[in-house]
C-alpha cells in the first residue's frame, strides 16, 4: 500500500503492486525514477531493474525464507526447490548466482543455515541435536562439522560464549 501510494504520488498509474514487482500503464520519466528510488530507500526498500539482480534477490529472498522462515520445510533438494519457484534451469541460475555473488547458491544456503543455527544456540532453548533435526541435518556430527568449518567453533563452545557474534541476512 504504501508503494502504490508513492507512485500514486508521484503521479504514476500503478497497475499491479505484488512483493517484489510492480506494473506500471506508463513508463517512468527520469526525475520520477529518481524520486521513486529516494523514496523506497527511506522506507528500506530499493528498486531493482535488472534482471540478473531481480533474479539474484528472489534467489536469495527464497533461500532466506525457507531457512528462517518456513523452518527449512524442503521436501526436495535445493537445486529442485529454486528451479521450481523461478521457472529456470537450476545450472543457469547456479551460473548467474556465482558469477555475481562470489559464491555458490549452496554457500549461501549453508550460510544462511548456521546463521539460523547461531540464533537457536542463543536462544538455549533447543538442544543441538534438536537443532540438527530442525534445520534437516542428517545428524549432528554434519551439523557440527559445518558449523565449525564456517565459524571456527563448535556449536557447543559457541553456545558457551558470552558475545556470539551474530551477522545480519542481509550481510550474508
Amino acid at each position: 500500500m504504501v508503494v502504490k501510494f508513492e507512485l500514486e504520488k508521484l503521479g504514476l498509474t500503478p497497475i499491479s503492486v505484488e512483493l517484489g514487482e510492480i506494473e506500471l500503464l506508463e513508463d517512468f520519466k527520469e526525475n520520477q525514477k529518481q524520486d521513486l528510488e529516494i523514496k523506497l530507500q527511506s522506507l528500506g526498500f530499493e528498486l531493482l531493474e535488472d534482471k540478473t539482480t531481480i533474479t539474484i534477490e528472489r534467489i536469495k529472498c527464497l533461500i532466506v525464507d525457507l531457512v528462517h522462515h518456513q523452518n527449512n520445510e524442503l521436501k526436495t533438494n535445493l537445486s529442485s526447490y529454486l528451479s521450481e519457484q523461478l521457472g529456470q534451469d537450476y545450472n543457469i541460475l547456479s551460473n548467474l548466482f556465482s558469477e555475481v555473488q562470489g559464491t555458490t547458491i549452496e554457500h549461501y544456503f549453508i550460510a544462511q543455515k548456521i546463521e539460523k543455527v547461531k540464533e537457536l544456540l542463543m536462544y538455549k532453548e533447543l538442544t543441538v541435536s534438536e537443532i540438527a533435526i530442525k534445520l534437516n541435518y542428517s545428524d549432528v556430527a554434519h551439523l557440527s562439522n559445518q558449523f565449525k568449518k564456517i565459524t571456527g567453533f563448535t556449536p557447543t563452545h559457541f553456545k558457551q560464549l558470552k558475545e556470539n557474534n551474530r551477522l545480519q541476512i542481509d550481510n550474508l
